[in-house]
């Protein structure tokens, strides 16, 4: 399925600073049973931001209205553990669409781009000024720039590029998964195909 292209980002963080977060704390491993992508953003941290009654942690991040936008920031190690693309699902249902780390596990690393979640790795001192500035200010709007590959915050000058596989860049920035990607191709593989001898 097509995602959302993702270009320049500018909105407000939620700072996640747990470091080693795996995927079954993302998404607890009861909710894989579906067979429908539906509602995995109502499970996402689910263990976190829930009692045991089904009522909100109040301590926990996301349940703080002090803090929202599009970008999740994270500790070191994010998305360790498990290979689900459940847990990525979660995180783009619930409206993330960049999650920000000083490190990230391949395998999520990887399904952050296949399904349209922009990974974006920086250094670690960074990363702590990011933590820093959302703390002094919630509301700070950081610039996710997947054009220039570059990650920079408002209330100060600081800018740090980022890698990203050119062919995964090209992806996000058309909204296309790796079938989009082919699919986007067909005239141009039927007239390769077409030139081919039997």
């Amino acid at each position: 399925m097509p995602y959302e292209k993702f270009r320049i980002l500018e909105s407000s963080g939620v700072p996640l600073e747990i470091e080693n977060v795996d995927t079954d704390q993302i998404i607890p491993a009861r909710f894989l049973k579906a067979t429908e992508r539906i509602d995995f953003d109502k499970n996402l941290f689910r263990d976190w931001r829930y009692n045991q009654d089904n009522t909100l942690k109040k301590d926990f991040v996301l349940n703080d209205k002090r803090y929202s936008g599009k970008i999740l920031i994270a500790g070191k190690n994010f998305g360790s553990g498990s290979s689900r693309e459940h847990a990525v699902w979660a995180i783009y249902d619930y409206g993330f669409r960049c999650v920000i780390s000083s490190f990230f596990a391949d395998i999520f690393k990887n399904n952050c781009l296949n399904i349209g979640v922009l990974p974006v790795q920086i250094s670690a001192d960074f990363l702590e000024l990011i933590f820093n500035s959302i703390k002094k200010n919630p509301t700070v709007t950081l610039k996710v720039n997947l054009i220039d590959q570059e990650v920079s915050i408002s209330d100060i000058s600081q800018i740090e590029k980022f890698e990203i596989n050119p062919y995964k860049k090209e992806n996000m920035m058309n909204g296309f998964d790796d079938i989009d990607y082919l699919l986007n191709m067909k005239s141009e593989i039927k007239n390769f195909a077409a030139k081919r001898p039997f």
